[in-house]
């Protein structure tokens, strides 16, 4: 059974980008390679992943077309935008917008008996959690506090539907895994 993941970085006090959605801030954090590792192992098992527009201009403004290819390869993606926004030559993209629920039907059938990475922002995986449809949220706390900037979930969600299935910590992150019921 596929299994959709909300898998991102946040600071200490809940922000996955900065007040200029940058992050540059996450980069600057010393990992020691452990979290590259993580990366790597967590990639391995996703079939298709869907990003919000912010997310994916800020990996344009900040990354080549290489990068991309050798990073996400071939994985189908799904880009959440109301807007136009260019492509990255080669990369399997759909630009989409509206509800994700039909979207998430697709990212299924796309992902073949792998995985869905939620990759960013935080509304765009409070979306698909307010719709039943997120798992489960894998969340790097970094040592750095920012004071405002994106929410890592702009959404109430209450301890009821959270269980912390998994604790580590890798360099100077915290990794806490919570399944959503």
């Amino acid at each position: 059974m596929t299994t959709t993941r909300y898998y991102t970085a946040t600071s200490l006090d809940g922000f996955i980008a900065d007040q200029d959605n940058s992050l540059t801030w996450l980069f600057e954090v010393e990992n020691g390679g452990e979290t590259d590792a993580d990366f790597a192992d967590f990639f391995s098992r996703i079939g298709a992943m869907c990003m919000g527009a912010t997310t994916y201009e800020w990996i344009m403004a900040n990354e080549s077309a290489e990068t991309w290819k050798s990073a996400y390869g071939e994985t189908p993606t799904w880009v959440f935008t109301h807007r136009d926004l260019p492509a990255v030559p080669g990369a399997d993209l759909r630009f989409v917008s509206g509800d994700v629920e039909p979207v998430h039907r697709e990212m299924v059938a796309a992902a073949g008996e792998k995985d869905i990475w939620v990759a960013g922002g935080g509304g765009l995986a409070g979306d698909f959690a307010d719709a039943g449809l997120l798992n489960e949220l894998i969340v790097s706390v970094a040592p750095v506090t920012l004071s405002t900037g994106a929410p890592l979930l702009p959404r109430r969600i209450l301890s009821d539907r959270l269980k912390l299935t998994g604790v580590e910590q890798m360099g100077q992150f915290a990794q806490l895994t919570y399944r959503l019921g």
